[in-house]
């Protein structure tokens, strides 16, 4: 089986569950070596099992909060002893948040989301650009959400976090283009099966979304050597890659 990742360091955050833990494994399956970051040590440990079982090679399980910004910058600093570099970053977790009345919203909440949302993945990106360099192919994917308009009611921190990490990574792809062999783009998922999207519609038939692995099989194309465009979205409903100021 051809394994276009093959010696290729990968991390990814969320991966516990839902489209982080599906990425995981076809980003293994690829042939990477995957660096797994969650909250949750069961599903990491699940995760691994998982892998190993479809003989892939064994993950580097992180158990982080990505809200710890100086523990994510002792990962950089691990990962940098141990590999030298890292070729993918797929920043995958994040929050729903409230859905609520922006009024009704306290502060400790919103803080939340947008330190998880927003926060940690501009310090991903300050502490994993230089290993990125380092790579002769560095791809960056950020998962974000167009597919209920850029601005729906009652979910303002959720909204307003994706918002601002869409402009975040398209200010990153045009500082590195020039300069880097790295690639960075956005991936809206659509509705997807996950705990999630139940979250924050909770009336909705999960059976009728597709799966979190049918989701990531998309997404790896974007981690891939091979990938050449940047600063762009790809709308996983639409199949289509599209200027993300566009909506």
């Amino acid at each position: 089986m051809t394994q276009p990742l093959a010696s290729r360091i990968a991390l990814v955050t969320g991966a516990s569950r839902g489209i982080g833990y599906a990425t995981a494994r076809v980003l293994a399956r690829a042939g990477a070596h995957v660096i797994a970051v969650a909250k949750t040590q069961g599903g990491l440990e699940e995760l691994d099992d998982a892998i190993r079982a479809e003989g892939g090679h064994p993950v580097t399980l992180v158990p982080l909060d990505l809200k710890d910004l100086e523990a994510i910058a002792r990962l950089g600093a691990s990962i940098y002893e141990r590999h030298g570099k890292l070729d993918v970053l797929v920043g995958n977790a994040g929050v729903a948040g409230p859905s609520s009345p922006l009024g009704h919203i306290e502060v400790k909440p919103w803080s939340d989301v947008i330190s998880l949302n927003l926060t940690a993945n501009f310090q991903l990106i300050r502490c994993m650009e230089p290993l990125l360099r380092a790579s002769d192919a560095g791809r960056a994917v950020f998962l974000t959400s167009h597919g209920d308009g850029r601005a729906p009611a009652y979910r303002g921190p959720y909204a307003a976090s994706k918002a601002a990490l869409d402009t975040l990574v398209q200010v990153w792809a045009k500082e590195v283009v020039n300069t880097t062999p790295i690639r960075v783009n956005l991936f809206d998922p659509g509705p997807t099966r996950t705990k999630l999207r139940g979250t924050i519609m909770p009336g909705e038939d999960p059976e009728t979304l597709p799966s979190p692995d049918q989701i990531a099989e998309k997404l790896l194309a974007l981690c891939l050597p091979s990938w050449s465009e940047t600063g762009m979205l790809f709308d996983r409903v639409s199949d289509t890659l599209k200027d993300p100021t566009a909506d």
